[in-house]
């Protein structure tokens, strides 16, 4: 049978992917200064074996028999999966692919070093040469999907989302911040002026910020017998569903930011674990893009982890393993006060959750203008500022190194990714109104530390589903409607508003 076939090429495909994952994690956290170079080799064989085999031309044979055989309905849809990855991974000639991986190579090196010299001069012949290929890229994948450019290049991460829904409801909450930022700095002014922001009592053993970061992790649903926590340079979520490699970072002068970011890794982490083991082999038991697993991690960390009921269950595990005096004169208003601040800024990254959506809303803006030809790249700086002065009123004209040079996903030539940040945060949103509903005293459980029936929830509702639906139908299906932007828009309101 075909779809034998395409069930043996699966577990193959799997093999590499674990092979990758784990010494990618590894690279990131454990591997000797010394083994960079050997290490890079071992992966780039290992990724060329996976695209050989991903990419064999007796797939498509497979495929298209497999169709007709006689399957059940996890299987049709393992199928349809099968080809809308071979579709994606063969539409790409290779001479293309060389071209575009040396020139995203070379222009990814030159951003490191010219963007901390704000040096936008010398960086814009390799980010023209960029936009060329992601030009070309959009117009082969449209041709192989039969969908528009910036949807071809769109759906490689989110599967089924399309700009002619996007761009209402992110319109819709772009009006929306721009007259709610205002709003929320005036009320932030006004809490301030009753009471002050306070300091950390640091200094922070590493080793006490670990244990209180994985006893956050384990009351939230971290399993540890498929898992564990590393440190990095940048957290990350890695390794496989059995395997789950998560890290972070710490500063020994505060410790929100690290048990933030564990909390935000522990939402991808429970995704992962939380796929179907049985379909762990075929794309279909893959999660459902970055959208999808955004919406996993900000669930955590900005509907659970940035909530009072969390922080009345949270405080006293922050005494116990920090010490008593760790946040002596801290109550949970404070902690509240300190991780949900608002500010206008100019990096993304660091951006609050009021502002973040709009750095995302000016990229997915200038990405489009940029695939389609509207603008090109020489016109960014200008383009930039006028957005960042009408949704942000403040000014980057002057300053490309906070600009446009501050992302690496131009420079790399991922575009049509910049939309999956706020829409995870919008999901997020949705999923927590719709849950609510079915969990009135979920606030309850929270104070308890009791996140069992949250968990089941969104297993139910989005893990066990896995790639079965598109990305807007599993948000439909699970939340019973299609995406908008009330539902954020009423937590924006709810957590920052008057």
């Amino acid at each position: 049978m075909s779809f034998a076939k395409l069930d043996a090429l699966g577990r193959q495909l799997e093999a590499l992917e674990h092979a990758l994952s784990i010494l990618g994690a590894d690279e990131a956290t454990h591997m000797a200064v010394g083994g960079g170079e050997k290490r890079a080799e071992a992966m780039s064989n290992l990724a060329g074996m996976y695209h050989a085999k991903a990419t064999a031309p007796e797939i498509g044979d497979w495929i298209e028999k497999a169709k007709n055989e006689d399957l059940d309905s996890d299987q049709r849809l393992a199928v349809a999966e099968f080809e809308r990855s071979y579709v994606n991974a063969t539409c790409l000639p290779t001479e293309f692919v060389q071209r575009r991986t040396a020139a995203t190579m070379r222009s990814e090196q030159l951003w490191r070093d010219l963007r901390a010299k704000g040096d936008w001069v010398s960086f814009l012949p390799a980010l023209e040469g960029v936009v060329a290929l992601v030009r070309e890229e959009a117009a082969l994948r449209a041709d192989a999907t039969g969908l528009a450019p910036y949807d071809a290049l769109m759906d490689q991460y989110d599967p089924g989302n399309r700009t002619a829904e996007i761009d209402g409801v992110f319109t819709d909450l772009k009006g929306f911040l721009k007259d709610f930022v205002p709003e929320a700095l005036a009320v932030q002014e006004q809490r301030l002026a009753q009471r002050a922001r306070k300091s950390l009592n640091g200094p922070y053993p590493i080793e006490k910020q670990r244990e209180l970061g994985l006893a956050a992790m384990r009351a939230t649903g971290f399993d540890f017998t498929h898992g564990s926590l590393a440190v990095s340079h940048h957290p990350f979520c890695g390794g496989v569903p059995t395997d789950v490699r998560m890290t972070t970072r710490y500063r020994t002068d505060e410790f929100l930011s690290s048990l933030m970011g564990v909390l935000h890794e522990t939402g991808h982490a429970l995704y992962e674990q939380g796929l179907p083991k049985d379909w762990s082999h075929w794309p279909l038991g893959k999660a459902r893009g970055m959208g999808m697993h955004e919406s996993q991690s900000l669930f955590v960390e900005m509907q659970i982890a940035r909530s009072a009921e969390f922080w009345e269950f949270m405080l006293p595990l922050v005494h116990q393993h920090l010490g008593a005096d760790a946040i002596a004169g801290w109550d949970i208003d404070d902690i509240l006060a300190e991780v949900n601040f608002v500010e206008r800024g100019y990096i993304r990254v660091d951006a609050d959750e009021v502002t973040y959506p709009l750095h995302v809303i000016l990229r997915y803006e200038l990405e489009q203008d940029l695939v389609s030809g509207r603008i090109e790249a020489s016109q960014i700086p200008e383009a930039w500022d006028a957005k960042m002065t009408e949704y942000l009123g403040i000014s980057t004209l002057n300053d490309p190194k906070d600009g446009p040079m501050q992302d690496v996903h131009w420079p790399g030539g991922a575009f049509g990714y910049f939309p999956s940040y706020t829409l995870g945060a919008m999901i997020a949103a949705q999923l927590g109104a719709a849950m609510r509903k079915d969990i009135p005293d979920m606030g309850t459980q929270m104070r308890k530390g009791e996140f069992a029936a949250i968990n089941q929830w969104r297993a139910d509702r989005v893990w066990n589903q896995a790639s079965r639906y598109s990305t807007p139908d599993l948000i439909t299906r699970a939340t019973g409607e299609p995406l908008n932007a009330d539902h954020f828009k009423a937590h924006l309101r709810t957590r920052y508003g008057a």
